[in-house]
């Protein structure tokens, strides 16, 4: 007998094994392997060729897994190939990850973790209108920003503090295979809701602004999350990598927590509120916090930075989610979100890329390279706001 009730913390389980790899990898240990593999005085440019070459076979697979993904929805599925076929992918890459022994195969297997990762990640992001009311939709991606918060937190934890490669390797991957396993077991047991009918993918001017105003905030947040540990190590200069991992990893925990608390906050707001306002709250507090980050000299004003930009994170998050499941339409929703989470991944490959030829214009070096990367972060970050309030109240359902 299908369950009649959706549980949005099982629904959302897989989302916390999936960031916690990215908390991992984007926040420290893409980095840190970069400067073992190739050398602390070429490790800025290394990082930023590996992090855009990812972030492209992303955007590919993402796009191409779409339509696949909701053809199969018409047909009564519930998507959970995908999951299955991207969590054994991503298992297998986090071990050529971390058991590299070389930059290129560390290049190679990172193309492969994107690759195995997106092929579950596209599909699964239509999962709360797949099995949840529209008039839930808040409280349900409030979940989501949380559990992605929790993961994010988690994996930093465990690639700072966990120095063995195969511990973290393992530890990861079964975390990963085991909230995909709660996630799929649950779902199976719920009725859909009615399959939409299929639609063209359109793309309205209310998309693109969605997709503007999305992308520059990413290009904001992984500009900073990209370089917090360029910061720690050269603004608050500990005395090796190891305590720069640590410094890192506390930092990012630190964030991600906060950013939990936020998203719970912003979770009743987003249902009955103007989301864009929502939004808006969250972004400004986040700048705020890039604003501190610039002007601090010591540990004790980064970690309330943190603490700051965590909060507004959270926030921003929770409306963000909320927004797209209105706007996108349901019956192209896996292949309109593919093309949505451009506006993620293109920031990825965009941050590291801007930020590089920034600091290799003004010749920045030493603390002055992350401090003019963060200040490029608030700029980014405050566009993306400002072009939010380009959609239409009725837009979004208000």
């Amino acid at each position: 007998m299908p369950a009649k009730t959706p549980n949005p913390f099982r629904l959302g389980l897989f989302w916390l094994g999936i960031q916690a790899i990215w908390g991992a990898l984007l926040g420290i240990s893409l980095q840190a392997r970069t400067i073992e593999l190739v050398g602390s005085s070429n490790a800025l440019l290394a990082y930023g060729r590996l992090a855009t070459l990812g972030a492209l076979v992303a955007a590919i697979v993402q796009v191409a897994v779409g339509p696949w993904s909701d053809a199969r929805r018409r047909r009564g599925s519930w998507r959970v190939e995908f999951y299955v076929a991207g969590t054994l992918v991503g298992a297998l890459a986090l071990g050529l990850f971390f058991g590299a022994k070389n930059f290129g195969a560390l290049t190679l297997a990172f193309v492969i973790l994107q690759a195995g990762l997106n092929l579950a990640i596209g599909p699964y992001q239509a999962i709360i209108p797949d099995v949840i009311a529209r008039a839930k939709f808040g409280a349900a991606s409030s979940w989501m920003a949380a559990l992605q918060s929790a993961g994010n937190a988690f994996g930093a934890v465990l690639a700072a503090y966990v120095s063995d490669a195969r511990l973290l390797a393992g530890s990861l991957t079964a975390l990963l295979i085991g909230t995909g396993a709660v996630t799929c077991t649950h779902l199976r047991g719920l009725e859909l809701e009615p399959a939409p009918a299929c639609e063209p993918v359109r793309i309205t001017r209310a998309f693109v602004d969605l997709f503007i105003s999305r992308a520059l905030v990413y290009v904001g947040f992984y500009t900073l999350l990209g370089y917090l540990l360029f910061y720690v190590r050269d603004v608050l200069a500990p005395p090796s990598l190891g305590a720069v991992k640590s410094e890192s990893g506390i930092l990012i925990l630190a964030f991600t927590l906060v950013g939990a608390l936020g998203a719970a906050a912003a979770a009743r707001p987003s249902d009955r509120g103007d989301k864009r306002l929502v939004a808006s709250v969250g972004g400004g507090i986040v700048i705020v916090a890039l604003a501190v980050f610039i002007v601090s000299h010591g540990f004790v004003g980064a970690a309330a930075a943190t603490l700051v930009a965590g909060l507004g994170w959270g926030v921003f998050l929770v409306a963000d989610w909320a927004i797209a499941c209105r706007v996108l339409p349901p019956g192209a929703l896996a292949t309109t979100m593919g093309v949505w989470n451009l506006a993620v991944i293109l920031p990825q490959i965009i941050a590291p890329a801007l930020t590089t030829a920034v600091l290799a214009r003004l010749s920045l070096v030493g603390a002055q390279g992350p401090r003019a990367a963060f200040a490029l972060a608030a700029g980014e970050t405050l566009l993306g706001i400002a072009w939010l309030w380009r959609l239409s109240p009725m837009t979004i359902g208000e």
